[in-house]
């Protein structure tokens, strides 16, 4: 077989720095498809971008030829840089600097975009920490809670 192909499917989740409410619904509307370019651009596409004020969620494939912790920093760069523009409002947003990337199965993407769509509902009875350590503890991801929170 000459012809290299690949299916991985990531669900990456990370918030702002300190969980700060930076993401505005105004900032949202633009947030999302800007970032969504990122991923394309990075030949990485989103399927799924969504959140809450100080979180998101995103369901992309991963490209064949870069590495998870590459796309996130571009990710989270280029984002940050964008949203500094928006107003003095923005000017100390920062991205949390860690992450959380699960691999998940195409039988799982239906069920984890409508997870992804619906984040605003959900975090009015979850808190993020609380959602995010369900997430490491499901994925069996030993973790050290001094260092998870930035």
């Amino acid at each position: 077989m000459a012809q290299s192909l690949s299916s991985i499917l990531i669900h990456l989740v990370f918030s702002t720095k300190n969980r700060e409410s930076f993401i505005t619904p105004a900032i949202e509307t633009e947030l999302h498809p800007y970032m969504a370019k990122i991923f394309c651009e990075l030949k990485s596409p989103s399927l799924a971008i969504d959140g809450t004020n100080d979180h998101l969620h995103i369901l992309f494939s991963l490209g064949r030829v870069i590495k998870v912790a590459d796309l996130v920093e571009e990710v989270k760069t280029a984002s940050s840089k964008w949203i500094k523009t928006k107003g003095r409002e923005f000017r100390n947003f920062h991205w949390q600097k860690g992450y959380g990337a699960f691999s998940i199965g195409q039988s799982n993407v239906t069920t984890l975009k409508r997870y992804i769509r619906n984040q605003k509902q959900h975090h009015q009875r979850v808190t993020f920490q609380d959602e995010y350590r369900e997430f490491l503890k499901a994925y069996e991801i030993d973790y050290d809670e001094r260092y998870v929170w930035d």
